[in-house]
């Protein structure tokens, strides 16, 4: 069995749940995960990838994380990002979030330091490193890293 638990902060759901059993990702679980990490401006709902959750789940497991991740974005509609990438630096206008395949992040028991490296050591995606803002960045897209 594979679980994760994570709080979306914008949104303010939390979950916890088992999402692969028997050798396979369990359809259920993947809805409630599209679902709780939706676009918290505008409720859309997109499928995350299972590489992005498995990622997830590995990266709160070598951290040794009793906590949640806390979601500060998961899913970003077009909207959404094409809003942010007017008005914040750093965000991509061809986002790897608006396909369900990144997630900004926090693990509140462990300095953001260290989750970035460990992110980086995992060598499944990009990692961003995000201090000032106080998340990481990571996804499924090709192995690099940025700050």
């Amino acid at each position: 069995k594979r679980s994760l638990a994570f709080h979306n902060l914008r949104t303010g759901d939390k979950l916890d749940i088992v999402y692969w059993a028997d050798g396979k990702y369990l359809p259920e679980a993947s809805r409630e995960i599209a679902r709780v990490m939706r676009d918290g401006r505008t409720d859309e709902v997109h499928s995350i990838d299972h590489r992005l959750v498995d990622l997830m789940a590995r990266l709160r497991g070598t951290l040794r994380s009793s906590l949640p991740i806390q979601v500060v974005c998961g899913y970003r509609s077009p909207e959404t990002n094409e809003m942010l990438h007017e008005t914040t630096e750093g965000v991509a206008s061809n986002s790897l979030h608006m396909v369900g395949e990144a997630v900004d992040l926090r693990v509140i028991d462990r300095p953001l330091r260290y989750v970035r490296r460990v992110a980086v050591g995992l060598k499944a995606g990009g990692v961003g490193y995000y201090p000032r803002s106080n998340f990481v960045h990571v996804d499924v897209g090709p192995v690099r890293q940025w700050s």
